[in-house]
């Protein structure tokens, strides 16, 4: 006897879910990219990453889905954030940001999307799995990250550390430049 393939028209509640979650995370993606408000950007980036993280629960990926709540929303937005608050990046609209390709922009963009999501639909037409709980490997994926990827993730935590870092030196107002016009407070006349 051979087991039915389920049908793609009659979708059950965690591929409902699923895709729910999935669209909430491409329209905010689209919106961080579209907004014209940086800080929007960020909070809108928050809202993409923690959709992404309910994809990971639906899939029973419990561990992966906290360290994406953890590491991605409560250390790289907040970085992000402390990082335009404390550089003085312009928050508002800036026109001279705008290169005026944005036609040829939505057409590349477009053109990659339908790209993608062709090869993908062609790949995996008849693939399919049923999500069944798992046993959250949490032991196997920390053995694979602190083995097998132990050096990119001291880099990345190094890139952000010289980040922060340079937010700060970048945002103090008691550090003087010697090219810098002399002033008032500094004695100049």
């Amino acid at each position: 006897m051979t087991a039915a393939v389920p049908s793609y028209l009659s979708p059950t509640g965690q591929e409902i879910v699923f895709l729910l979650l999935g669209a909430v995370a491409v329209g905010s993606a689209l919106l961080v990219v579209t907004t014209r408000q940086l800080v929007h950007a960020a909070l809108w980036l928050v809202v993409s990453f923690g959709a992404l993280a309910g994809c990971y629960l639906v899939l029973t990926a419990e561990f992966v889905a906290w360290v994406q709540v953890l590491i991605y929303v409560g250390a790289v937005v907040v970085l992000l954030l402390f990082g335009i608050m404390l550089t003085r990046a312009p928050i508002g609209r800036s026109a001279d940001l705008d290169s005026g390709n944005r036609i040829v922009a939505a057409v590349v963009a477009l053109a990659t999307a339908g790209v993608l999501v062709a090869v993908v639909i062609d790949g995996f037409r008849t693939a399919y799995t049923p999500l069944e709980p798992g046993g959250g490997a949490a032991g196997e994926l920390g053995a694979s990250v602190f083995r097998t990827w132990v050096l990119p993730f001291e880099a990345l935590s190094v890139l952000l550390l010289a980040a922060l870092i340079g937010a700060i030196v970048l945002s103090r107002t008691d550090i003087k430049s010697d090219d810098a016009p002399p002033t008032v407070e500094s004695g100049g006349q």
